[in-house]
């Protein structure tokens, strides 16, 4: 499994699709920074392709005001589940 970490809005940028291009059948995706806008219900149907593969950083989420308006299929993460996402994976990939 590898973790792919996205950090730009799929409703300004693009970075997303390439993220997915790559990603195998047991990958998983983690929003941070501005990427955590594609949790929102708005924008998840960008990360349909992925269901229970999709997470996003809380602390990132609450910067930003966010925290509690995610869609339900996104998980949300703190810092000690970003470790442990990496921890798990054998490959971390960042797309920015």
């Amino acid at each position: 499994m590898n973790l792919h970490i996205v950090n730009r809005s799929p409703a300004s940028y693009r970075v997303h699709e390439q993220a997915l291009a790559a990603m195998g059948p047991e990958d998983r995706l983690l929003l941070i920074e501005d990427g955590v806008q594609g949790a929102l219900p708005a924008l998840v149907r960008h990360f349909e392709a992925i269901p229970g593969r999709l997470f996003a950083q809380r602390e990132d989420l609450e910067s930003r005001g966010l925290l509690g308006r995610c869609d339900g299929e996104v998980q949300v993460v703190d810092v000690e589940g970003f470790v442990q996402l990496t921890e798990q994976a054998e490959q971390t990939l960042s797309w920015y």
